[in-house]
């Protein structure tokens, strides 16, 4: 057991848990001032100020931490980590006029994508894989989910969420991985549907990997010229027959139903949202799945943002998170993009730091972290600066330390 002591700040979220993340207010960041918490390996037992520390914790090894600030872990709870290649030249592409799913159909974006990391053996992009987790830890986040779908083949996919699985345990238990099934991803084309796509490769290679019980969530890419919701339930339905968590990209680039299906099947989250419909608002609202935002897609493919403030209104549970790949979103920095999307999603400081914390955690069923609260799990990120605000404050700086 231990104690970190004489903290500038303490963001616990302790009334933004009370509230399960959901109609925030500046208040809900529960700071602490001079603050002081004593945990052990698996568990918080003790938070206040460093004054009023217990006299039976006096004995215990201290970390005395003046100008740093505590918060509840950062978790990226979408990411694409694991890929080969880069698409540097299809983004000055769109930057000079040509739209992404122009680019897609003369063989860029995820197709391209695949291609590339076909290329290149596991041991390669476990590699390559590393190097993105130690820089993406770097800014002060401790929880990453993790997604395939670059590979769109039965063989390849299974190596994919094998790496996954390896990039788990090399990292644990500093690093929390979670381990997403998207081998929906996109429809190679040596398919004729998604179809037949999805019953050939993506549903056997499902029931192969379940029963090594590495796979945390299932995803699916529905969308348009992608999979149907016929696609998405046939997945879904195998996955809660295995038990496995599900989670979706829905209504990215048309309104498709995607957030009406995500809450008909209990999803954990739907991701990205761009063009959700008052519909798909309201049954979000009505329900416990997480609406990940991720504005850095938008705002790397020059899109609207999703309608944040309008959700948030109407109570349901945000989280924010990176999208981190290599074509629509190339940028790693959780936090630099939530400061930047604060403003024009109309966010308050509870809302955004909920948003990257305590609902980001829950979108990946973690329900034992994301606030600072006596009996949760001691998942803590560390900031030297003097108060949070200043955190979000400079856009692009690196506040974020090594615990102690």
């Amino acid at each position: 057991m231990k104690a970190y002591t004489n903290l500038s700040q303490i963001m616990t979220l302790e009334a933004a848990h009370k509230k399960d993340g959901r109609m925030l207010q500046p208040d809900d960041l529960s700071i602490i001032n001079d603050g002081a918490v004593v945990f052990d390996e698996s568990t918080i037992h003790w938070v206040g100020a460093t004054k009023d520390l217990p006299a039976n914790y006096r004995g215990i090894p201290k970390f005395k931490l003046d100008h740093h600030v505590l918060t509840p872990e950062l978790v990226d709870s979408h990411t694409h980590i694991v890929f080969g290649g880069d698409r540097a030249q299809e983004y000055s592409d769109r930057l000079n006029g040509t739209p992404y799913e122009e680019i897609a159909k003369r063989g860029g974006g995820i197709l391209f994508t695949m291609k590339e990391t076909l290329n290149l053996e596991a041991e390669k992009l476990f590699e390559m894989a590393c190097e993105r987790i130690q820089r993406v830890n770097s800014y002060g986040i401790g929880t990453i989910e993790i997604k395939s779908g670059y590979g769109l083949s039965f063989t390849k996919e299974k190596e994919l969420s094998l790496i996954i699985d390896r990039l788990k345990k090399h990292f644990s238990p500093k690093i929390q991985i979670f381990n997403t099934y998207l081998a929906a991803h996109d429809v190679p084309r040596s398919f004729s549907s998604s179809s037949e796509y999805l019953n050939q490769v993506v549903l056997p290679l499902l029931k192969d990997l379940a029963p090594r019980k590495i796979i945390d969530a299932v995803d699916i890419f529905h969308e348009k010229n992608y999979f149907s919701s016929d696609d998405v339930s046939n997945l879904f339905s195998l996955a809660q027959d295995l038990q496995i968590g599900i989670k979706i990209h829905a209504d990215e680039l048309n309104t498709n139903g995607g957030a009406e299906i995500a809450t008909s099947f209990k999803a954990l989250s739907a991701d990205h949202l761009l063009k959700v419909s008052d519909t798909g608002i309201a049954a979000l609202a009505s329900s416990n799945t997480v609406a990940t935002l991720l504005p850095g897609t938008a705002f790397f493919l020059g899109k609207n943002l999703a309608p944040g403030r309008k959700m948030l209104d109407q109570g349901v549970k945000i989280a924010i998170a990176s999208d981190y790949n290599p074509g629509s979103c190339h940028c790693d920095n959780l936090l630099l993009i939530a400061s930047m999307s604060a403003a024009q999603l109309k966010i308050n400081q509870a809302e955004l730091w909920c948003g990257i914390t305590l609902n980001a955690a829950h979108s990946l069923g973690k329900t034992d972290q994301g606030v600072i609260k006596v009996g949760m799990k001691p998942r803590f990120s560390l900031f030297n600066v003097e108060s949070l605000a200043h955190i979000t404050y400079n856009w692009g700086r690196n506040f974020s330390v090594s615990l102690p």
